[in-house]
Order: C-alpha cells, then structure tokens, then sequence
C-alpha cells in the first residue's frame, strides 16, 4: 500500500480548497468526503468572492474538478477509525479500505442543532437561517423572528440589528434564560420577547409569512433565524486526542496545526467566523503550513 503525503477528512471549501494547494505542491493527496454537507440546504451562498449567490451543490462540484485537475484522489465514503502508527497515520474507512498518510487534515465541519418547530424545514434557506454573517443582509428592513435563548439569543439579535429593527424573540417555549443586564440589551432596542411554543411556521412555498403560537397569537413575520448551538460532525478530533474548546471546536495554533503533532485542521471545525470563504481560506493555509512540513531539510532556510 502506497503511503499518500496528506489524508483529508472533510470535502467542504476547506478540505477541497486544502485538496487543491496540496497537489499544486506537487503532494500525494487523499480526500474522504462522506457527502452530507452542512450547508446543502442553502439555496445560495453568499459573499463568496467572484460567485455570488453560487449554491452548495455547484461549489461542491467545481471544487471537486478542481481538486482533481491538481491530482488529488476523491474517495466517497465515511471514515471509522484514524490510528497513528509510528510516523504515518492510518485511516481505516467504512467500505474497509485502509489508508496511510504522513500528515492528517480534519476538515469535517459541524452540525446545526435546529429548534423543534414544524415547517421549518419548508423555509430553510429560503427565508429561515441561523447565520447572522451569511444571510443577514436578507432581513433589511423586514420584520424578523429570532429563535433562541440567552445569550445566544440577545447576541444574535444584536447582530441582526445591523440591518434591520423590527425583531422580536421567540423562546419556542423554553425559559429565556435573560439575564437584567442582557434584557436591558433588547430593551434598549425595542425587542419583545415572546416565550410561547411555536406551533408551526406559516408559509407559502418556503415564504414565510407568520408564526402560529401555542397561546393563539398568529405573529407577521417573514424572516426567522435561529440559534441553539452546534456540534462537530465526526468525534476524529477527540478520539484522536486533539484539544478542543467548550463549543467543541478543534483548537490549532497559527500554522492550523492541532495539539497532535502532525494533525491539522481547517474550517468550521476550528473556532473563528464560520462562513464558507474563510474556510476556503484556512483549507488553503492549512496547506501551505502542511507542505512546509514536509519539505526535506535541503529545501528548509531555518
């Protein structure tokens, strides 16, 4: 068996992206993409330079030909176990195909927790979302649902704020978990908050037009974004030993490189602003930092 110079785990904009700058380097490249992206709901993904609007599955496939054209292998499939054998790393796939690599990237990005509401799931990135940074040009001057509570909550409508005032709070029947100094925070903003269950989401073809609640109130609305939370997609990083905030996500110092040596990681995985042109961009300086790695001492000006 061949060893391959990088193992990718993760076929977003960073694994992709990373997959790319790799084979430029003239590098052995491997990605293993399991073909269940966060974002493939999205109708379109904004602010990315040079594609606007481009959506998840278009992205995907250019990138794919892409990584390709630059020598990278594609493997479809799920990845079970990750092991380090002496210098290289074997990684050991559903299908039962193993594979060795000298250097790992983890790029395998994060999951949405989504609030139980019915219909939402008609509305996603139609006029439901829960990134403030991506989507929140949308809410310009339209009246805007919040889901969520606490701090989560308040600082997303704080966000939200930026284009739009006509907000409102929506717990979705929990306790709203505020605090005096984070409602005096909506306050100052007008900002109601509405603690009753959400009983289903009123649309027509993905528009949203009210929120039906459990007390009886029909609320006009034709933006929601929610905010509970969200958790990695794989447990690589902590099988692996990698460490990792409180939110879960990989931490990795200035060269990507995680807390185990020769382990990296690039994307929504890691902390920082998750929005898909700055995880083509850690993909890309992941790489960089990898190929630098491998370089032999000849070509290193220490």
């Amino acid at each position: 068996m061949s060893v391959y110079d990088v193992a990718i785990v993760g076929g977003g904009p960073a694994g992709l992206t990373a997959a790319l700058w790799l084979g430029r380097y003239l590098h052995s490249v491997v990605l293993v993409d399991s073909g269940d992206p966060r974002n493939w709901q999205t109708r379109g993904i904004n602010g990315y330079l040079g594609l606007p609007g481009v959506t998840p599955a278009v992205l995907r496939g250019a990138g794919r030909d892409d990584a390709r054209k630059w020598g990278a292998e594609l493997v479809d499939g799920c990845v079970d176990l990750v092991v380090r054998d002496g210098e290289h790393f074997r990684v050991s796939l559903e299908s039962g195909r193993l594979i060795e690599s000298r250097r790992l990237l983890l790029a395998y990005g994060v999951k949405d927790i989504w609030p139980d509401i019915p219909g939402l799931e008609h509305c996603y990135g139609e006029t439901a979302y829960h990134c403030p940074d991506c989507d929140g040009h949308q809410t310009r001057g339209k009246k805007t649902a919040v889901v969520g509570v606490g701090r989560k909550a308040v600082g997303l409508a704080l966000d939200l704020a930026t284009w739009t005032r006509e907000l409102v709070v929506c717990t979705n029947g929990h306790d709203p978990g505020l605090t005096a100094p984070l409602l005096a925070r909506l306050d100052a903003l007008n900002i109601p908050v509405l603690v009753s269950r959400v009983r289903r989401m009123v649309n027509t073809d993905g528009r949203l037009t009210a929120l039906e609640l459990e007390d009886g109130m029909q609320l006009d609305c034709d933006l929601l974004f929610f905010s509970i939370g969200h958790y990695p997609a794989d447990d690589l990083a902590q099988r692996l030993g990698c460490e990792r905030n409180d939110e879960g996500c990989i931490v990795v110092d200035d060269r990507f490189e995680t807390t185990v040596a020769d382990v990296y990681a690039a994307g929504d995985i890691t902390p920082g602003t998750q929005i898909a042109l700055a995880a083509a961009a850690g993909g890309a300086k992941a790489a960089v930092a990898i190929h630098h790695s491998l370089l032999s001492p000849e070509l290193r000006l220490v």
